[in-house]
């Protein structure tokens, strides 16, 4: 056999120094106590795949490149600093050949910005606006389309952010499912039609954005808020009666990616009681496209958080990605939950309306 010398970053693969600190972070692993299903065994066989010692398409190393969430949750406790988001987008980059047939659709789908415009045009999403500042909001394609009123609320609060409705995908959805180039190509045109700051509402193209365009010019709402007050001063919000519980579930690539999780506690915990869940941090099995390509895995890894909400006396979850806010609605409803599922822009929204 030949080794695979060009699929790897060589330097990012030979960082991983196997001290095992990662394995007690990953979903899979702790599902499945399988040393495979672990980042250091990933990067295992990624390097058995490098060095030729087995073959890419290898049907075992397969399902290990379409097993992990991808999630990240390793990477902030390595001590070796190993980028393994990376690792695994140009294993899915070399390997997978052709895209699993639901994503593909969907990748296909928003690939072209007519496409997308198309899809969305009778969706009451956030319209054109020209703000007063070079500052715009990325709609993301997928969640102007299935949560129309994260942008809305984001535009209900900060009338100045300009909002251009045609434009385009990022290209997370590409990068993180074997179409890196693709991907990466999408974000910089994103990035040109956009210029200047982008406020983002997705966790996941947040991280993807800025990895190409650069970190200085993404931001995530929670860290807009912050920065910048909502001219009407954030209120506690009620349910039942009380003031609200509320709980967060963070977003995998905003906390491991981009180190994005106080901003979102502080801005919660002034509008209700902040209820940090030991499990907050965790992945729910969304994941991007995870949840529709092995949806019975995907909940799964949702019943390990499952209890802890149900214990937990809770009236709202605040979510920061559209694909966790899709995979609670979804899990809470087959438990009959009462439980609120709320993107951060629409608590914002309720907290700081009917204010003078």
């Amino acid at each position: 056999m030949t080794g695979q010398t060009g699929i790897f970053d060589a330097e990012t693969l030979n960082a991983c120094i196997g001290c095992g600190y990662c394995l007690p972070t990953c979903p899979t692993y702790r599902l499945t106590g399988d040393e495979a299903s672990s980042p250091r065994g990933r990067i295992t066989l990624m390097r058995a795949i490098q060095a030729g010692e087995i073959e890419l398409g290898d049907p075992a190393a397969m399902e290990q490149s379409q097993e992990c969430l991808a999630c990240r949750a390793c990477e902030p406790v390595c001590p070796a600093g190993v980028q393994y988001g990376s690792l695994i987008e140009q294993w899915r980059d070399a390997g997978w050949k052709r895209m699993p047939i639901k994503v593909f659709a969907a990748a296909a789908a928003v690939r072209r910005t007519w496409t997308l415009r198309l899809g969305a045009a009778v969706v009451p999403h956030a319209r054109t606006h020209r703000g007063d500042n070079d500052t715009h909001l990325m709609l993301g394609c997928f969640e102007r389309i299935l949560f129309p009123k994260v942008s809305r609320s984001v535009q209900q609060t900060y009338p100045d952010i300009s909002v251009d409705p045609n434009q385009g995908c990022c290209g997370a959805l590409h990068a993180h499912n074997g179409e890196l180039q693709t991907g990466e190509d999408m974000a910089r045109q994103l990035g040109d039609d956009l210029p200047g700051t982008i406020v983002t509402t997705a966790g996941g193209c947040a991280a993807h954005l800025a990895s190409v365009i650069g970190r200085e010019r993404v931001v995530e709402l929670s860290e807009y808020a912050a920065s910048h007050p909502p001219k009407r001063k954030l209120s506690q919000i009620t349910r039942n009666g009380r003031v609200a519980r509320i709980a967060i579930q963070d977003s995998c690539h905003l906390r491991n990616g981009l180190g994005v999780a106080d901003t979102i506690r502080f801005l919660v915990s002034r509008m209700g009681t902040l209820v940090d869940l030991r499990t907050a941090g965790d992945c729910c099995g969304a994941a991007g496209s995870y949840s529709l390509l092995r949806p019975e895995a995907a909940h799964r890894v949702f019943d390990a958080k499952r209890n802890e909400i149900s214990d937990s006396d809770l009236d709202v979850i605040v979510v920061v990605n559209p694909g966790c806010y899709r995979q609670l609605k979804t899990e809470l409803a087959v438990g009959a939950s009462d439980i609120e599922v709320l993107h951060l822009a629409e608590l914002i929204a309720e907290s700081t309306a009917d204010q003078p």
